[in-house]
């Protein structure tokens, strides 16, 4: 639930600060186009949640059918798999997607400045916001076989809901959010949330295939934690898989991820930056 929540914010609020860079343009310019753009808005929603709702729907059925036989070996290649997955699919598969977005935005700013009725410009509002539902479904559909449907539906509608909270008031209000850093907040939760599903599966395959326990290794006992049966220890072992009992190997196979992730994506995107301002 809480990898989809984390998505699923910062992708709604994408979509609803695309919506809100429309209606700020159409009241600035007294086009008077704000009901046209938010009846598109409120389609795109729809199709949005519907897609990601029909994944979670599916995972839960491949969940139930893949555990059924051999399943922690199963459950440990996907766990790893989904770590590997969401860092691609949010580091490199987003920013291709957004190169195409960003000209349909353009393209979209200058239809909006026809004082007729545009379907081209109505369907183009719906695409926009329907493709943050898509990435939705897409970057969370290995996260959801191991979340059960009501968990990744609560975490959708969360992630909707706070999405929508903060761009409805970034519009509404004229609030300066530091959108920059918001995304670069959940950059490193899904960084993290990479690391646990990676460290996870890594452990559950050892200990399955090969009797290995990493949590046997050098354990560390984190005493200052909160205890698992509380609130805040549930959301630390759900979020990150730590508790009061860790070890060494497990910590280490979670920091060579971050690093690795550091290296392939953050950094060169970082490098790219610095070289583009030169």
């Amino acid at each position: 639930m809480i990898a989809t929540f984390v998505i699923a914010f910062r992708e709604f609020l994408e979509a609803f600060l695309i919506v809100g860079v429309f209606l700020g343009i159409s009241r600035k310019m007294g086009l008077k186009r704000e009901r046209e753009i938010a009846i598109a808005a409120g389609i795109g929603i729809v199709i949005s949640l519907i897609l990601s709702t029909c994944t979670y729907f599916f995972g839960g059925y491949a969940r139930g059918v893949l555990t059924e036989k051999n399943a922690d070996v199963l459950e440990s290649y996907l766990l790893i798999f989904s770590g590997l997955f969401i860092a691609y699919v949010v580091f490199s598969l987003h920013e291709v997607m957004n190169r195409g977005r960003g000209r349909l935005i353009m393209t979209a700013h200058t239809k909006l400045q026809a004082e007729t009725f545009d379907a081209t410009l109505f369907l183009t509002i719906i695409f926009l916001v329907a493709r943050e539902g898509f990435e939705i479904a897409l970057f969370t559909a290995s996260v959801s076989l191991f979340t059960d449907f009501l968990g990744n539906f609560l975490g959708l509608l969360l992630g909707f809901a706070a999405g929508a909270a903060v761009g409805l008031s970034t519009f509404a209000t004229y609030l300066r959010f530091p959108i920059g850093r918001v995304f670069r907040a959940t950059e490193y939760m899904i960084i993290l949330l990479g690391a646990s599903l990676v460290e996870t599966g890594t452990t559950k395959f050892l200990s399955t295939q090969f009797g290995i326990e990493l949590s046997r290794i050098w354990s560390f006992h984190f005493t200052f934690l909160p205890g698992e049966d509380s609130f805040l220890g549930h959301i630390l072992q759900g979020l990150f898989g730590v508790d009061r009992g860790f070890s060494a190997a497990r910590l280490a196979i979670m920091l060579v991820y971050i690093s690795v992730i550091y290296l392939l994506f953050i950094r060169n995107r970082r490098m790219t930056t610095l070289h583009k301002s030169e």
